[in-house]
């Protein structure tokens, strides 16, 4: 078979030209990236070989040998791992697999030109481009295990690649990377040993640099190794590694849990949103060992998936060393395992938050995934509870639940808030008004889970849940900065002129509303549409509408502001003359603009184009 010529996938060649000019900091980050990719080949392989021993024969031996030819300026990353077929070699080096999306590529572009935000390749798994960095070619040749084809891949990236039979005879990888002239550093023994000594001293397969016998690294797992004998840099290293990550990661958590059932755990929260955080299937990123053993990266039930941003490893001394992943799951000692984590995490988070900038960076990427706990796990909750943040109407910084409560107002029973797509138009929403008058706090809730959270809970210390589209009688019994209530003025104010306007209203709405009444929550806008105790919550509703969850809304309750100059006018106006053309077409626009103000498509457009050109008109004449 000859060689084939095959051009790489546009995002992959607009990839290749971000890398090759400068992405990364420092070029023999590399080094770490091939000698990674050849640890996780082997890692693959011992799995697999747990239940086809045959796919090893008799090399059991995992290695990673890293060779210089300074005559031919190559410098070759060989393992003895699982190895790539023909298919294989063309899904992984020719496309972006899993990542390889127009939209990756934008945000990857715009991050070149943001400082601190270079490494954000790290997140997608694609650092073998990076050898593209000194190298003016690269070939791959390699030999899946089990297979008789050895398949080599060559690319000078710059728009396409080769590949074609290989005379290669023994199972595994060879990365063989042609130094571009000003390169030397890499073809320099010892150079190359304290690049390996920095970046990859955690790896577990020994590293054998230019044929010698002593490795390179100390190929020991750092999990299994005291706290104390693991410097922050090791740390560091170590969760590039297994995060495919360039960032520093927020927090570490290294233990060992002892007793009936021994485990070792190297767990990280990353420094960046990894890219898949809210990929449907909300997988995990902790590899799980047993003795030292890689059985897999997605062990279901290990992680609940709320703490899904978590990576890391967790090494069982216990469970049985050929556990199959489809066993996994319902493994009860995995759920013992993923109780510990959680708890662990969960206080280790709580000493995160006495840092209050840390943790609000923290809760800027995570705090979305966090809150899914709320929702589906009772367990937890507690403690959860302690950890969640929130913005308000008290001000700029985060609020914890404590912090809300201490703050509440005489006589206020329930922890309000209010729910949308952006804190800052929320806070503008003309419900508030009337929590405002009165110095009330709202929590501003803007993730899609904030729809659902609030109900399962139900209360924080004996204090209920409410939104404030919905909190109309609680409001009126809460006295207002000047302290006085709206319970009397409200009995008064529905007589004479605004009685015969919200006699009219409700004739002109007819069904279109379920009530129309005075307004305790609104100081500055004239009207607004809030929902009746015990109907759905106006911003859930829209939601569930969106995704075909319901099919007929609920009928809102139309509210009107007593004191608002337009409806005093309209009262009047009605009190004298009764109902007009005029007046309903006000009417039909205040419906429309409450309406949209909440986020909702007019049901009507052309009707209510119409009713703004009648009123224009009028206004003018």
């Amino acid at each position: 078979m000859t060689e084939t010529r095959m051009p790489f996938r546009a995002e992959v060649s607009r990839l290749l030209d971000i890398v090759v000019h400068s992405l990364y900091s420092e070029k023999e980050i590399f080094l770490r990236e091939l000698i990674s990719n050849a640890s996780d080949a082997c890692d693959k392989l011992r799995y697999e070989a747990l239940t086809q021993p045959e796919l090893t024969g008799e090399d059991t031996e995992f290695a990673i040998a890293i060779s210089i030819d300074k005559k031919a300026r190559t410098l070759t990353i060989s393992d003895n791992g699982v190895g790539m077929t023909r298919d294989e070699l063309i899904e992984n080096l020719g496309t972006i697999a899993r990542s390889g999306t127009t939209a990756f590529i934008e945000q990857l572009a715009a991050a070149k030109d943001k400082k601190g935000d270079v490494n954000l390749i790290g997140q997608f798994g694609v650092g073998f481009y990076a050898a593209f960095m000194v190298a003016q070619t690269v070939e791959v040749k390699s030999r899946r295990a089990g297979s008789g084809e050895s398949w080599c891949w060559r690319s000078d990236g710059k728009g396409e690649y080769a590949v074609e039979p290989d005379p290669k005879t023994e199972r595994g990888t060879d990365v063989i990377v042609y130094l571009k002239q000003g390169e030397d550093e890499f073809l320099d023994v010892e150079r190359l040993r304290f690049i390996i000594g920095k970046y990859s001293d955690h790896i577990a397969i020994p590293i054998l640099l230019n044929g010698e016998e002593k490795p390179a690294n100390r190929a020991s797992a750092l999990w299994m190794r005291s706290k104390n004998d693991v410097t922050p840099e090791q740390y560091k290293e170590f969760y590039h590694h297994v995060a495919h990550a360039f960032e520093d990661p927020a927090l570490t958590i290294h233990w060992r849990a002892e007793g009936k059932l021994e485990y070792a755990g190297l767990l990280y929260v990353p420094g960046m949103k990894p890219f898949d955080l809210f990929d449907p299937k909300r997988r995990h990123g902790v590899k799980l060992y047993v003795k030292r053993v890689f059985i897999t990266d997605h062990a279901d039930g290990l992680v609940p998936p709320w703490l899904r941003f978590l990576r890391g490893v967790i090494d069982s001394e216990d469970l049985p060393l050929n556990v199959s992943r489809e066993m996994l799951q319902n493994n009860p000692m995995i759920s013992h395992i993923r109780r510990g984590v959680t708890r662990r995490v969960l206080g280790d988070l709580a000493k995160l938050a006495d840092s209050t900038e840390a943790y609000a960076k923290f809760w800027d990427n995570f705090g979305a995934v966090l809150k899914e706990g709320l929702y589906e796990d009772e367990e937890h909750r507690e403690d959860l509870l302690k950890l969640v943040r929130f913005r308000s109407t008290h001000g700029e910084a985060l609020v914890s639940l404590e912090d809300y409560v201490g703050r509440m107002k005489e006589g206020q029973e329930s922890i309000f808030y209010i729910c949308g797509d952006n804190a800052e138009r929320l806070a503008r929403n003309p419900h508030l008004e009337g929590f405002k008058s009165r110095g009330i706090e709202v929590l501003l809730l803007t993730e899609t889970v904030d729809d659902f959270w609030p109900t399962a809970v139900g209360a924080y210390k004996e204090k209920g849940f409410k939104s404030v589209t919905r909190a109309g009688e609680e409001l009126g019994k809460i006295k207002t900065t000047d302290g006085t209530t709206n319970e009397t003025e409200k009995k008064t104010e529905a007589t004479g002129d605004l009685a015969s306007l919200i006699a009219l209203v409700k004739l002109t709405l007819g069904d279109e509303v379920k009530d129309v009444r005075l307004s305790d929550r609104l100081t500055e806008s004239p009207v607004c549409l809030v929902a009746d105790e015990g109907d759905i919550d106006i911003h859930l509703e829209r939601f569930l509408k969106q995704h075909n969850q319901i099919k007929t809304p609920s009928k809102r309750i139309f509210e009107i502001n007593p004191k608002h100059a337009l409806i005093l006018k309209m009262a009047g106006r009605a009190g004298a003359s009764g109902a007009s053309d005029a007046l309903g077409d006000v009417i039909w626009l205040l419906l429309d603009q409450a309406r949209l103000i909440d986020g909702e498509a007019l049901a009507d457009p052309s009707a209510f184009g119409k009713r703004v050109n009648s009123v224009l008109a009028t206004a003018i004449g």
